[in-house]
């Protein structure tokens, strides 16, 4: 996450005896909005605005300050309740997804050129052995918390970008549910959360999901309405490489095999019931074949999802799993 400053832009609608708030501005490398109901006078975004810095100085791995940035240098510190708590759910989501979502393939981020730092190796290791020499570093199962401290292989790097974004959804929704508020709207980089309804249009939160385009323009696919359930989307077609055969390779890297994704999914939104575990799906299912979506689709029946991709004649063409619409 890319640390920006917080800036946030107020309104305030009345309607009956509550008020819409709307804060909206730029956290974590990205946009952010919020939108809710309260008969409170408090915009609430100074307690906003801590629950941001929180979580940057917990898991940026572009701020040499914050915690994940101390642990990958090698550093002993101890690990806050942020990291924690997205620790665990990464472990329950690593085993789920049998390792196709595994936060400590940073190491392989970086030397395929798409993380936040320049991959460094020793000069010594022949270059058809580097990626055997990095995947003795990756496996989120070699890593362990114990007494408030990371264990884990020397020289690891792990990286959370794939799902703090999705935590950090949750902890605003959280906030807001303990101030007794039912209706409302998070979403930071397109990573939403939804509750009640939008008051004022007498209507459930209405949201889209994008058209895949690879000419940079954006234009909506199709539109869906939330309640009570969290919706999170991971695309290929804005971050990717092209080899000298014309093949096209995903930013998102294979666990499994150590090299970025060559696929022909554009674009997979989840809905689930928190959105740390929809960014973290949206992530996963990218490295599966189609066949295995569908059938870990049929095991995980809790979360749903539309698929977008391009079929043998390059046409668009979606699998809408587990009800997603609905």
């Amino acid at each position: 996450m890319k640390k920006y400053l917080f800036l946030a832009l107020l309104s305030i609608f009345s309607c009956d005896e509550l008020k819409k708030t709307s804060l909206s501005g730029f956290v974590f490398g990205t946009s952010y909005s919020i939108q809710f109901y309260t008969s409170s006078n408090s915009n609430y975004s100074n307690e906003i605005q801590n629950i941001f810095e929180e979580i940057n100085l917990s898991m940026s791995t572009y701020d040499k300050n914050s915690i994940i940035s101390l642990v990958n240098n090698n550093e002993s510190v101890n690990l806050d309740r942020h990291f924690k708590n997205v620790f665990h759910s990464s472990e329950k989501i690593y085993e789920l997804t049998e390792g196709r979502f595994d936060p400590s393939i940073g190491l392989l981020v970086n030397y395929w050129g798409f993380g936040p730092e320049k991959f460094m190796i020793d000069p010594d290791i022949k270059k058809d052995d580097q990626l055997r020499y990095l995947f003795s570093k990756i496996g989120f199962d070699k890593f362990k918390i114990i007494d408030d401290k990371l264990i884990r292989p020397n020289d690891s790097y792990i990286d959370f970008n794939a799902i703090a974004k999705g935590y950090a959804v949750d902890q605003i929704g959280n906030f807001l549910k303990e101030k007794q508020i039912d209706n409302y709207l998070v979403e930071i980089g397109g990573e939403i959360k939804a509750l009640g309804t939008n008051i004022n249009k007498n209507k459930p939160w209405l949201v889209a999901v994008d058209m895949p385009r690879f000419d940079g323009d954006r234009s909506n696919y199709s539109s869906l309405e939330l309640n009570d359930v969290s919706l999170a989307s991971s695309g290929t077609y804005r971050k990717f490489k092209i080899d000298a055969m014309g093949n096209r390779y995903a930013h998102i890297i294979n666990p499994l095999t150590g090299q970025p994704t060559k696929t022909k999914i554009l674009s997979v939104t989840v809905k689930a019931s928190t959105c740390i575990e929809a960014d973290a799906y949206a992530t996963a299912i990218h490295t599966m074949k189609i066949s295995d979506i569908e059938e870990f689709f049929k095991i995980n029946k809790e979360i749903s999802s539309l698929i977008i991709f391009e079929n043998n004649k390059n046409e668009l063409e979606e699998l809408i799993l587990n009800n997603f619409y609905n």
